[in-house]
């Protein structure tokens, strides 16, 4: 044979054997879990579901989980679904064995896929590999809420309709995980609620807290019952609540106007905790926060607790938080669960109130917002510190992304969840971001505090920040780029104060520098390329907004950022006129003035929009990228001469 044809024949077969081998084990890559699991590694080739899967289930597993799992097979090409209760002998296709860790069949799944059972309240394990007929898939929880848990990680690694051969081993760092509804202004419609609440156990977290501060039935007439037509629609979230494994707590803000030595107060404040019980709440919440404590409301508590201050106020709160906790453990027993945040919420400072109040059961969980109302960072050290404070591991309230005092308005704060220390799991009990106004936009921060929550030692904001884009865009890659750009001009977060605590608009600041450095030190040919970077840069920020509408299916989303996505599309639209103007003035061009001056007008145009009337505390102008876009529009006809030819 000569040479060559040897050659080529080699070639041939070595390149079939190759093809073979990439059909027989396709290339399998390790998935992108939210919140990310504690321990998750490939075990083997990329696994195909087929259209047929059998779903044994031992337990009657709740509806919930079950439609979770069946919508995840069904996404994923499955188009027969049969239920056993017990391992089949000979397998057709897929077998997905779900239960506790209780469930023979479970347990026997498990052992043939060399995996561990859960341990821990609300941990799952979750084991795929090849059999002889195809797939076998377990899903394990150590209890209900585990097993949901599982569900919503099948959920997401079937997204590309195949499922990876994997060992998941995972569990909550935190035992709360969630948010609280305790803004001022106007409170959330009941749709937005039952939307916030399947986003919640979407990400794994367990707690939703009714708090809002404007709702007059639980702070100014906290004594006075409830219509029944509200009562009626707030049955509607908790039943959502429960069957999505998310807790709804009520609370209440009596500390206004109540007289805590008065028995009829405290047996209002039960009856409307019993109004609540009849419908299924077990989880309670009394609010002495934002209060005047150095003044009774009323006589009896001078004779009964001494002259007001400090001290007699913690001592009386404890003393109200005991009744209630122990009445509701006399009701409900290991199910009930109270909440409080104190007055001194903030800080670790020593006081009389703080000592006073570690009078409070310790089973009862006490919020604590940080070293501040709204802190730059939250360390190890500072809640350990806290722990000490307050007699207990606190429950971190967290400011972020609440946008209800001056220092935010006009904003949307939808910078990554970040400077929030690994190891907070040591010495918090949970946490719950108290969010927006604005639900859906809301999502991208409490994204990241969930999944931080989950497995703070495994967290990555930033990683966390894009998943979040990838969820609101349904994984599309052009309206994920579009909301991450959206994203990066409503990044500035700010404190009580002049100093953020995370910088405005970052990327495309460095973008606009690096503009400007090129045009004040660059050549001619790095002068043209940094034009052309801001040319670049300005139609991403125009045409995002449309992207974004096209893009996103929660209408709640775009309506909500409306205002804002109206802003973007308008300062686009000025730095494309900027960036034109710039390359006239480069070319010697008079026409340069007149895209100044067409940018300057776009400009004041954006300035001009208003936040949604009686939506936002406080109203106001909407701002974007303030003091980095605004400011490169502004002084761009500096940066180069302009001809007046």
């Amino acid at each position: 044979m000569p040479q060559t044809i040897f050659c080529r024949t080699l070639l041939l077969t070595t390149a079939a054997l190759l093809a073979g081998t990439a059909q027989a084990s396709p290339v399998s890559s390790l998935p992108s879990v939210f919140p990310q699991p504690v321990a998750m590694k490939l075990t083997g080739p990329a696994l195909e579901i087929g259209r047929e899967v059998t779903i044994v289930s031992a337990e009657q597993a709740d509806p919930a989980t079950v439609a979770l799992i069946r919508g995840a097979l069904t996404a994923a090409g499955v188009d027969t679904i049969q239920t056993a209760r017990s391992l089949p002998a000979k397998p057709r296709g897929t077998v997905v064995v779900i239960g506790t860790s209780k469930s023979a069949p479970v347990r026997s799944a498990v052992s043939r896929l060399g995996g561990t059972l859960p341990d821990q309240r609300e941990g799952y394990a979750l084991l795929s590999g090849a059999t002889d007929n195809g797939a076998l898939v377990v899903l394990a929880g150590q209890d209900a809420d585990g097993l949901y848990f599982a569900a919503q990680t099948l959920r997401q690694l079937t997204e590309r309709g195949t499922m990876p051969a994997v060992t998941i081993q995972d569990r909550p760092a935190m035992a709360i995980r969630g948010t609280i509804e305790g803004f001022y202004g106007a409170p959330w419609s009941m749709h937005d609620r039952a939307q916030h609440i399947g986003f919640l156990a979407s990400v794994k977290a367990n707690t939703y807290v009714y708090s809002p501060k404007d709702d007059p039935f639980a702070r100014d007439k906290w004594r006075e019952d409830y219509p029944q037509a509200t009562l009626n629609e707030l049955k509607g979230l908790i039943d959502q609540a429960r069957a999505h494994h998310v807790r709804f707590t009520y609370a209440i803000s009596p500390g206004p106007s109540i007289c805590y030595s008065n028995p009829d107060d405290v047996q209002a404040l039960k009856r409307k905790f019993e109004a609540f019980r009849a419908l299924g709440v077990r989880s309670f919440y009394i609010a002495f926060d934002d209060i005047e404590y150095t003044k009774w409301n009323c006589d009896q508590d001078r004779a009964a607790l001494g002259e007001p201050g400090e001290r007699a106020a913690g001592l009386a709160q404890a003393q109200l938080s005991n009744t209630i906790y122990s009445w509701l453990k006399a009701k409900d027993g290991a199910e009930a669960e109270l909440m409080i945040v104190p007055t001194e919420y903030f800080n670790t400072t020593e006081s009389p109130y703080k000592a006073a109040l570690r009078q409070v059961d310790p089973a009862v969980y006490v919020q604590w917002t940080g070293t501040d109302v709204v802190p730059p960072a939250i360390s190890t050290g500072d809640a350990k510190a806290a722990t000490k404070a307050f007699g207990r591991k606190t429950l971190l309230w967290d400011n972020y992304p609440v946008n209800d005092y001056g220092e935010s308005s006009g904003r949307l704060l939808m910078a990554p969840y970040a400077k929030r220390e690994a190891g907070l799991s040591d010495e918090l009990s949970g946490i719950l971001a108290n969010p927006m106004n604005q639900e859906a936009p809301s999502r991208v921060a409490v994204f990241g505090s969930a999944a931080f929550a989950w497995n703070d030692r495994g967290y990555d904001a930033d990683r966390a920040w894009k998943a979040a884009a990838r969820m609101l865009a349904s994984n599309d890659a052009a309206t994920t780029a579009a909301l991450m750009t959206f994203f990066d001009v409503e990044h500035l977060a700010p404190m009580f104060g002049s100093q953020p605590w995370q910088p405005s608009a970052p990327r495309l600041k460095a973008t606009l520098d690096g503009v400007a450095d090129s045009l004040a030190h660059g050549s001619a040919e790095q002068r043209r390329d940094a034009l052309a970077r801001l040319k670049a840069t300005a139609d991403d920020l125009a045409s995002a907004p449309d992207t974004i509408r096209a893009g996103v299916s929660d209408a709640g989303f775009i309506a909500q950022s409306k205002p804002w996505l109206d802003a973007l599309q308008l300062w686009g639209r000025a730095l494309q006129a900027t960036a034109s103007g710039l390359s006239a003035a480069e070319q010697g061009s008079p026409r340069a003035r007149a895209f100044f001056a067409q940018a300057e007008a776009l400009a004041t145009q954006a300035e001009a929009i208003q936040t949604i009337p009686n939506t936002t505390r406080p109203q106001g102008p909407i701002k974007l990228a303030d003091g980095v876009l605004d400011r490169f529009v502004r002084e761009a006809p500096s940066l180069l001469y302009v001809s007046r030819d």
